[in-house]
Parts: C-alpha cells; sequence; structure tokens
C-alpha cells in the first residue's frame, strides 16, 4: 500500500492561540517527532521478528507492505527541521510559497501533483499522532461499505496518565449553524455495521474537525477535480481549520466512529491543551 503524507509545519515564537507562537520551541519539536517517528513506526520498512531460538531475524507485517513518503511543508524559513534530531531520509523538506496560515493548501495542491503514483493521499498537522497499524485498513473497509462518496474521519483526543480523565476525545458537537453551509448532516446521519462480531456506529458530526483527512486515490482523483481545489480560505472557523476540514466537508459525506465505539479509528493529539479544559471551562462527568 502506498501512502504519501503531507504535513504543514510552522513556528515563530511569539504571541497567538496556537502552539506554532508558542515562545518554547521543544513542544513543537516533540510534537513533530512524535508525528513522524509513529509514521515510520508503523507504516514504514522494515518491520521484523526476533526469532529467539535461531537468534536471527524474520520479517512482519508483511501483508501490509506499506511504501511511505512524508513531506513537511514549510514556508522556507520559520520551522524547527534543523533542531529535529531524526534520522535522515525520514522526510522530505518542501518549501512553498505561501502565508503560513495558508500552507494547508499547498499541501492538498502537492498532494494532486502526485496523483496516480498513490493508494492513500494523508493529510496532517505536525502535532496529530497516528498509533494505529490497522489505520488505513479500516479505512478501506469502510469505503467498501459505503462508497467513495463517503469519508470517514477519525476522532481527536488527548491523554494525560495524571488526569482525572485519561483519555478524552476533543472534537465534540459545534453549533448546528456553523457547519450548516456546507454539509448537510441529515442525509444518511448514521450507518451500522457488523466487524468482528460487533456492531459499529458512524455518525455524520456536526464537527467534522479532525486536523487531518485520508483519501484513496479514486477520492483524491474526485476532489482534485473541484473548481475550489487548493483555493485559501478561511470559511471554516479560520484557516487552519479550513484547510483540514473544509474542502472534504464539502465534497464527501464525512463520517466519524460514534461516540460508544470512538477508538475504531482514533489519532492522538500531542499535549493536553483540551483535556486541561475539563473541571475548568468544560464541566466534568456527573459520576452515577
Amino acid at each position: 500500500m502506498r501512502l504519501l503524507f503531507v504535513i504543514p509545519h510552522y513556528y515563530a515564537p511569539g504571541e497567538g492561540g496556537h502552539a506554532s507562537r508558542g515562545s518554547d520551541p521543544l513542544p513543537r519539536l516533540r510534537a513533530l517527532t512524535a508525528c513522524l517517528s509513529a509514521l515510520h513506526t508503523h507504516f514504514g520498512a522494515p518491520q521484523g521478528l526476533i526469532h529467539i531460538a535461531g537468534r536471527h531475524l524474520l520479517p512482519a507485517n508483511r501483508s501490509a507492505d506499506f511504501h511511505l513518503r512524508v513531506h513537511i511543508v514549510t514556508d522556507g524559513r520559520h520551522h524547527l527541521l534543523e533542531r529535529l534530531s531524526l534520522p535522515a531520509g525520514l522526510y522530505t523538506h518542501t518549501p512553498v510559497e505561501s502565508a503560513p496560515p495558508f500552507l494547508g493548501f499547498a499541501c492538498q495542491r502537492l498532494l494532486a501533483e502526485h496523483l496516480g503514483e498513490f493508494d492513500y493521499y494523508a493529510y496532517l498537522e505536525d502535532d496529530l499522532i497516528l498509533h494505529d497499524p490497522l489505520f488505513f485498513h479500516k479505512l478501506r473497509w469502510f469505503t467498501l461499505q459505503m462508497g467513495d462518496a463517503s469519508l470517514l474521519q477519525p476522532n481527536r483526543y488527548e491523554s494525560a496518565p495524571a488526569a482525572p480523565y485519561r483519555k478524552v476525545y476533543v472534537d465534540g458537537d459545534l453549533r448546528p449553524e456553523v457547519t450548516a453551509p456546507f454539509q448537510d448532516v441529515t442525509q444518511t446521519p448514521e450507518v451500522r455495521a457488523l466487524l468482528l462480531g460487533s456492531e459499529l456506529r458512524f455518525e455524520r458530526p456536526l464537527n467534522p474537525h479532525s486536523g487531518c483527512y485520508f483519501l484513496n486515490a479514486a477520492q483524491m482523483r474526485r476532489w482534485a477535480a473541484q473548481p475550489d481545489f487548493g483555493q485559501p480560505s478561511a470559511a471554516f472557523i479560520g484557516p487552519l481549520e479550513s484547510a483540514a476540514t473544509l474542502g472534504v466537508m464539502r465534497h464527501f459525506k464525512i463520517y466519524k466512529p460514534a461516540p460508544e465505539n470512538a477508538a475504531f479509528l482514533e489519532i492522538q493529539h500531542y499535549g493536553t491543551g483540551f483535556l486541561r479544559l475539563v473541571g475548568n471551562e468544560i464541566t466534568p462527568l456527573k459520576q452515577p
């Protein structure tokens, strides 16, 4: 399975609502390191199994047969790539002419440049960590059930071992009017399917944002043919959210795993920025 990932990356110390403008670069370095390391751990080659009796290494996970390429897209000046302590060759640095808030739209255009070369085309914000080696198998399974017009998005979560809630999903419902101009969630609002002996439920979310998307080759061709493809916009919340979500929300029926089976498809958001809101701005659950 041939995978192309594009990751927008920007860091300039200052003041702002996003971590890319924080005064300390270490959290951004740790996030990007974790992002890249996870991709190559689960989808890079080769993988092996230690044969203890024979004291040699056997190949493992050959059935997946992943071929991974990663581009990190920057504005050419404001980034931390020279400070990454990772082996050479894990990514290609791709500088582009773009205002930093709109790097995600340059990523879209870069994906389209490689039409016909990959099985999946992925966009990933630089603080997201993909831990599930079966992630793309689950996407393929869902598409076989629903067709290429439907797109399954992962649930983002944060975790902390010392927090009262060890794991919290961070993209709950927005007010209906926020996404109503771009999607109609009343069209097939939920689907159910059996897998491994369990019934799973998927729903059209009022918050389709995940900070990422993963399109198969047919979906990528379909989207790249749309007139608004790759066109900078801030129509959905802001430019960062629009780059990750606006286009796919407009042109696909987005689904997410329902809360009772939220972990079926998920991705970790680095840090505890949302988790720290629980008990402060977010009211904790009432215990039974």
